[in-house]
């Protein structure tokens, strides 16, 4: 992230709270729609996580792990090959889909376990992918083209049209929609009662905004206590009501606003009727959530629920959710890197010296 007011440092990670002007914050992103395509921007971050402030390593000693979206493009596989054997110099290199990590951290928790069906919810995408005894099937992986990113701009329009122009805090509003959204179990009798006045109104919360000199992060609190609030003429105030669940809803139904896509619960069904017959109940008894957006409130529950409708009776719907689906892939990563047979599934640079890029097309199944 860059601050208008200190433009010429980039924000890297941690680096935010270094930060005057938290007001002025505004994004720089390397990935659009889940792609590399800003190399000196990923630079920066790459030199700052291997920098001496953040985690020293040693590349002639440690592997390197390296997680890319599903199906990326040849192009950018070899850009991202070269530029670790070439500039930082890795003597091992393993490039893989986080969606694989995860995968192998749920086989690994549940050994007897053949089969697994990831719906990884997350910044640009949410992909449905079937993996059986460990290989992704790579017909049965479904996207939607509907993530966090896409959810903070649609609560960035309503709120702008309804009440405050918030178009250009996107930082804000991410905290906004983290901190006070939910998943609906009962969409039309939650709508019913957003529509109700005053404390029949259980829905409708403030959100108070940060003015990043007294407060960094804003917070959510019922209209009762800002009626007893003193404070509340100095404080800028949200009044969210049915946008608490109308945003989230959108990864169920994203043809609410005009994306001509299924929903998760009706991909994972799809996903699954591609698969072998055999696998099904296996893949709908192991259905595992990870990324930022199964954070929300409700929504391990609204998923089961909606499965459980379009799975056959005799099928057992069981949806897990990690502690933390944010990092469940990179606790893969961490326990891959203990398997004996790790160092088989990278690429040496001797090798990548010789062989060149086939090697890797051929070694790494994106």
């Amino acid at each position: 992230m860059k601050a208008k007011s200190e433009r010429r440092r980039p924000f890297v990670g941690d680096q935010l709270e270094d930060c005057r002007d938290a007001s002025g914050l505004f994004y720089i992103l390397p990935f659009q729609k889940g792609y590399l395509v800003n190399w000196d921007v990923q630079k920066n971050v790459w030199d700052y996580i291997f920098s001496k402030e953040c985690c020293p390593v040693n590349f002639i000693e440690t592997p390197l792990i390296v997680t890319e979206p599903y199906f990326n493009f040849p192009s950018v596989q070899e850009a991202m090959t070269e530029i670790f054997f070439e500039e930082y110099e890795c003597n091992y290199l393993l490039r893989i889909n986080a969606g694989d990590l995860s995968c192998y951290n749920y086989m690994k928790k549940n050994a007897g376990s053949l089969c697994c069906l990831l719906v990884d919810s997350g910044y640009s995408f949410t992909h449905i992918v079937p993996y059986i005894k460990g290989k992704k099937l790579k017909q049965g992986i479904r996207r939607i083209d509907v993530g966090g990113k896409m959810l903070t701009n649609h609560l960035k329009d309503i709120i702008s049209y309804r009440q405050l122009h918030v178009m250009d805090e996107t930082h804000v509003m991410n905290q906004v929609k983290e901190d006070a959204c939910f998943v609906s179990q009962n969409f039309l009798a939650d709508m019913d009662i957003a529509k109700k006045r005053d404390k029949e109104n259980t829905i409708a919360r403030d959100y108070v905004l940060p003015d990043f000199t007294t407060l960094r992060r804003g917070y959510v609190r019922t209209l009762e206590d800002t009626e007893k609030s003193s404070e509340s003429e100095q404080q800028q105030i949200l009044r969210l009501n049915n946008e608490r669940f109308t945003v989230p809803d959108i990864l169920f139904h994203p043809s609410d606003i005009g994306i001509s896509q299924m929903g998760i619960p009706e991909s994972i069904a799809h996903s699954i009727s591609v698969c072998p017959p055999e696998t099904h109940p296996h893949l709908y008894s192991n259905i595992l959530l990870t990324g930022g957006c199964t954070l929300f409130p409700g929504f391990r529950d609204r998923v089961e629920a909606e499965v459980r409708n379009r799975a056959p009776d005799h099928m057992n719907v069981r949806v897990m959710l990690p502690e933390n689906p944010v990092t469940y892939s990179w606790h893969g990563g961490a326990l891959l890197s203990q398997d004996p047979e790790f160092l088989s599934l990278t690429v040496s640079r001797e090798e990548y010296e010789e062989e060149g890029h086939n090697l890797c097309f051929e070694k790494f199944d994106i």
